[in-house]
């Protein structure tokens, strides 16, 4: 028995023995097999000829969209993009024209290089007041930095005339409020003269919806009423459309937007006429283009301050203009 085991043992150890020779001597073949295989020869240019660089990775493609650049060598528009639909523009045209560059004001609400401020808290220079026929010198009061509606003695409207524009005004109804409805701090904000925003105390104080301050007077009610206490100061952000017209024919009416205190309450909203009819249909009668902005007068002393305007131009106007 003993004799068997050894034998057994011994027979198992040579085989694993001979299997490390066999797998040492297969690799050691295999090295030499790769050290002697030459590496892959390198393409070189023929004698005399410039060697290629790929160009870098985009520009190939920025070439074929007609990519425009800078001294820097950074894109600033195309040529060769598709067509923008409805324009004589393609997408990210080299040739668009820039907008003008202005300054915004230095704080919210302040006015931008290209408004035309029509009270600076000094005077009412801008303001003219329509008596018989004849305009004179506005004589609503000017106080500690505000103006104050004339309490009856008519409303005032500025010396220029204005189409599109950009309105900012800001106003206060007087503290502690008196009367209800549309009898307390009335007034109103008239484009062209013709299409108000009303201005009233609706602070706690019901009337009809479509007469409530942010209204456009007669035809639609504000979104919200946005109003703060009386004699605190609101704002009203306003973007006026002028209708257009061709002979006795309205091409297009007036629409207003009109932001209070920062909350949107009209939405670009199609004036329907004349708001100066208080109980009939409103209806259009074909005017001039420009016509001056007025500030109602009825007979309660509403203030007023910051008062200023820009003029509204189209979209891709020639550069330097």
């Amino acid at each position: 028995m003993t004799i068997v085991v050894i034998r057994h043992t011994f027979g198992r150890a040579l085989c694993v023995l001979l299997g490390v020779a066999t797998a040492f001597g297969v690799g050691a073949a295999l090295d030499a097999r790769q050290a002697q295989t030459p590496p892959p020869a390198q393409s070189t240019p023929p004698t005399g000829m410039p060697q290629q660089t790929p160009p870098p990775a985009g520009r190939s493609n920025a070439a074929a969209q007609g990519a425009v650049r800078d001294a820097s060598g950074a894109i600033i528009g195309f040529t060769a993009l598709a067509e923008i639909p409805g324009t004589p523009w393609r997408i990210h045209d080299a040739a668009r024209p820039h907008p003008r560059v202005i300054t915004p004001g230095a704080t919210p609400g302040s006015a931008p290089s290209d408004a035309i401020v029509l009270f600076d808290g000094k005077d009412l220079s801008k303001w003219v007041q329509s008596r018989n026929g004849q305009l004179s010198d506005a004589q609503w009061p000017v106080k500690e930095g505000y103006f104050e509606t004339g309490a009856g003695t008519g409303s005032i409207l500025t010396r220029e005339k204005f189409g599109d524009v950009q309105l900012h005004v800001e106003f206060a109804t007087p503290s502690p409020g008196r009367g209800a409805s549309q009898d307390r701090g009335n007034s109103g904000v008239r484009f062209m003269g013709l299409y108000e925003v009303q201005v009233l105390d609706s602070f706690e104080n019901v009337t009809y919806a479509d007469g409530q301050a942010g209204s456009i007077y007669g035809e639609y009610p504000p979104l919200v009423n946005a109003a703060r206490r009386p004699g605190e100061w609101q704002t009203y952000d306003i973007v006026f459309e002028a209708p257009k017209f061709n002979g006795t024919m309205v091409v297009a009416p007036a629409y207003v937007t009109v932001f209070w205190n920062g909350v949107l309450v009209q939405h670009r909203r199609p004036i329907m006429g004349s708001t100066s009819a208080t109980t009939t249909v409103h209806q259009y009668t074909p005017h001039d283009p420009e016509l001056p902005l007025t500030l109602q007068d009825h007979a309660h002393p509403v203030r007023y301050r910051n008062v200023w305007i820009r003029r509204l131009t189209g979209y891709d106007q020639p550069e330097g203009k």
